[in-house]
């Protein structure tokens, strides 16, 4: 299956992309995203669509550093739980290796390997969205954000030894000299920073060692037991299709890099079907939007996929033994 990111991965993109003039919204929807999704940035999307949303971005606003100024907005803290667990680390090289084994829970298509040589060490990022696709934005972005953690724990005067790009040279390079310092190159063999191994060795200065087994402790809590079944996907497609009134099993197949039938095999194996799932979810759905009075009951209805209010009205009927309007009536107001 195609590798999913959470919308997390696109902190920033909002401001950045309204700064430069573009249509955030119209360029998401674009791209098969919910600009609501925004909100929820735990929720997965296919990672592909977020390659090439940057892309279009890039594109439109003529900015061809476009991932690399997301990268400048970034923050420590963007990387939600994990940045709990890897600033207790006690040296940098423990926090690479643990952001490297970990980078799966935020984004799939996202690989970073720590090679050392010779005194020097080598942080090689690639970025596979399960198809070839052009993701120059999203490795600048990435590799932006590496370059940032590592200032992090090394401090405003670090700089690396080369920043290497296997992409061509943009046309304007006053963003990447600005960023990363004279040692930037194109066309190269590999996507990445190199530093010495002697930095690596430094001290998080951020450390406290009484807490580090504590953060541990929570790493595991966070960390998946187990792979993400197709079921768990499944169910996150659907929430997410349910608004835009593309909630097929067509389109949760094409999310997932597969064909339909290979969606109800793998759904039957986990006993389940697509129609079930997108049942559960609506009513999990319903129940909190029609209790809560922020949208009408046809919002309700465009926000679940039905076509109408009285097919939503029939479907929560059969469901709840009660109508929509009942059904709120007789809730508390929140």
């Amino acid at each position: 299956m195609k590798p999913l990111s959470r919308y997390a991965s696109l902190n920033d993109y909002l401001d950045l992309a309204r700064s430069l003039g573009l249509e955030p919204a119209r360029l998401i929807r674009d791209c098969g995203l919910d600009p609501a999704g925004f909100g929820t940035q735990d929720r997965w999307i296919p990672a592909e669509a977020v390659a090439e949303l940057l892309e279009r971005s890039a594109a439109e606003s003529g900015r061809e550093d476009f991932g690399l100024r997301m990268a400048q907005l970034r923050r420590f803290a963007n990387l939600g739980p994990l940045s709990l667990v890897i600033r207790e680390e006690p040296d940098v090289r423990s926090a690479l290796r643990l952001l490297a084994r970990h980078e799966h829970m935020y984004n799939e298509a996202l690989h970073t390997e720590i090679i050392e040589a010779n005194g020097v060490a080598t942080l090689r990022v690639s970025v596979d969205v399960g198809r070839p696709a052009p993701v120059r934005q999203a490795v600048e972005l990435t590799t932006g954000v590496l370059h940032g953690l590592l200032r992090g724990f090394l401090g405003p005067t670090w700089r690396p030894i080369q920043i290497s790009f296997s992409h061509p040279a943009p046309r304007d390079r006053a963003t990447y000299y600005k960023m990363f310092g004279p040692h930037v190159e194109f066309d190269q063999d590999f996507d990445g920073i190199l530093t010495y191994s002697t930095d690596l060795d430094a001290p998080n200065a951020m450390a406290d060692p009484q807490l580090r087994t504590y953060a541990q402790r929570l790493m595991g809590r966070l960390t998946p037991t187990r792979e993400a079944t197709v079921t768990d996907r499944v169910r996150e497609l659907v929430e997410l299709l349910l608004p835009t009134g593309r909630c097929t099993v067509e389109q949760v197949a094409r999310s997932l890099g597969v064909d339909r039938r290979t969606v109800h095999r793998r759904l039957a194996q986990d006993g389940t079907t697509f129609s079930a799932i997108v049942d559960d979810t609506r009513a999990a759905l319903a129940e909190r939007l029609v209790t809560h009075r922020r949208h009408s009951l046809t919002e309700v209805a465009d926000l679940l996929g039905f076509s109408s209010v009285s097919n939503f009205s029939r479907w929560f009927r059969t469901r709840y033994g009660t109508s929509p309007r009942q059904w709120r009536e007789q809730r508390p107001r929140h």
